[in-house]
């Protein structure tokens, strides 16, 4: 039986002994207009989503010529974490697999099994407990699992980082240099807008999605020294008669500019690990855009992307799963995450008014 958790190991004396490779899981995105419609329609399978909704995302790609950046992105990654491994004695190769686009996960497993490869740590790049942030990625492994057959390897998922010092200080760095860039007219009453993706309020409720949010924006504003600042949300992509976590980024904007009690905003997208698709076009153009015409100064702060800080955080994730003596590195008062996910947990979702 293929198993949906995430397993300690017990005698960590070796790192090739242990685990045989890395295995990177993210989203996938079309690298071509080709690509485009595929891509969606393998994101919104078995989504109660109108084929109406689904062409107006794929215009967003079309914006860009059909390609995403967070191939690319995964790339970069990749490479940096494979540097960052070797620089520091762990000779594991590092696989990637996507849930939605080439590399799909069940060619990847497959290409594993070829290479010999039995056990191996997951490094999922989503930093947050959710439905489509942790659980549905493992139910994304163990389904490529059952394709590949008895041969699929053993995948461990590495705990979720919302507040490892190394996710949290890199992006205080980001957002200084958002700080640092709005212009010096404008600094008088600068806001922190955090921005996180939406989820359905009935998903929400079934994980510590939010709760882990407001602590990553505590720590972040707190380690800046900013007390200015709010979180709000992005992306949604549900019919208008589901209820989503809000306040919706462009909303609050007008809101912001007609109680007109800010100078400027800047705009740091915490819940993604890469200057993907929905930060280019959500924040940097239609975000932008609005700002624009609703003359407040904006600047957005990148992500952590490959920042140094946050590679490192990566191998010291893979380090203390090998060797169970290796500190857990926490900030907050939320502590470090567990290795091992209850089967019940972050379920898609629940009825509302349920504790």
């Amino acid at each position: 039986m293929l198993r949906l958790i995430c397993r300690i190991s017990v005698e960590p004396t070796n790192f090739d002994m242990t685990y045989d490779a890395i295995l990177v899981v993210s989203f996938g995105g079309p690298e071509s207009r080709e690509d485009v419609l595929p891509f969606l329609e393998n994101v919104l399978r078995g989504r109660n989503v109108p084929r109406e909704r689904m062409l107006i995302v794929a215009e967003h790609y079309y914006h860009f010529e059909g390609k995403s950046p967070i191939n690319q992105q995964t790339r970069e990654l990749i490479a940096a974490v494979q540097a960052e491994m070797d620089r520091n004695g762990l000779k594991l190769p590092v696989y990637w697999g996507n849930r939605n686009w080439h590399p799909l996960l069940p060619e990847t497993l497959g290409k594993m099994n070829q290479d010999g490869i039995r056990r191996a740590l997951a490094f999922v790049t989503s930093a947050y407990s959710s439905y489509p942030g942790c659980r549905q990625y493992r139910e994304d492994i163990a389904r490529a699992q059952r394709e590949v057959g008895p041969g699929a390897p053993e995948i461990d998922k590495l705990r979720v980082f919302f507040n490892h010092p190394g996710f949290v200080e890199a992006t205080v760095e980001r957002v200084r240099d958002g700080l640092a860039a709005v212009p010096q007219n404008a600094r008088q009453n600068v806001q922190i807008v955090y921005t996180a993706h939406s989820l359905p309020e009935s998903m929400a409720d079934t994980s510590d999605y939010v709760k882990q949010l407001e602590e990553v924006r505590r720590l972040v504003s707190g380690a800046i020294g900013h007390q200015n600042d709010v979180l709000v949300y992005q992306s949604r992509s549900g019919g208008p008669g589901q209820p989503w976590l809000g306040p919706d980024i462009l909303a609050y904007l007008r809101q912001l500019k007609a109680e007109n009690k800010v100078s400027a905003v800047v705009l740091a997208p915490i819940s993604f690990i890469s200057d993907h698709m929905e930060v280019l076009y959500d924040l940097d153009i239609e975000a932008q855009q609005l700002c624009d015409a609703l003359a407040l100064p904006m600047t957005r702060a990148k992500t952590v992307g490959v920042h140094p800080k946050f590679i490192t955080m990566i191998r010291e994730l893979i380090g203390e799963r090998i060797n169970p003596a290796t500190e857990r590195r926490a900030l907050g008062l939320l502590g470090a995450r567990g290795d091992i996910c209850a089967e019940d947990c972050c379920p898609a979702r629940q009825p509302r008014g349920r504790g």
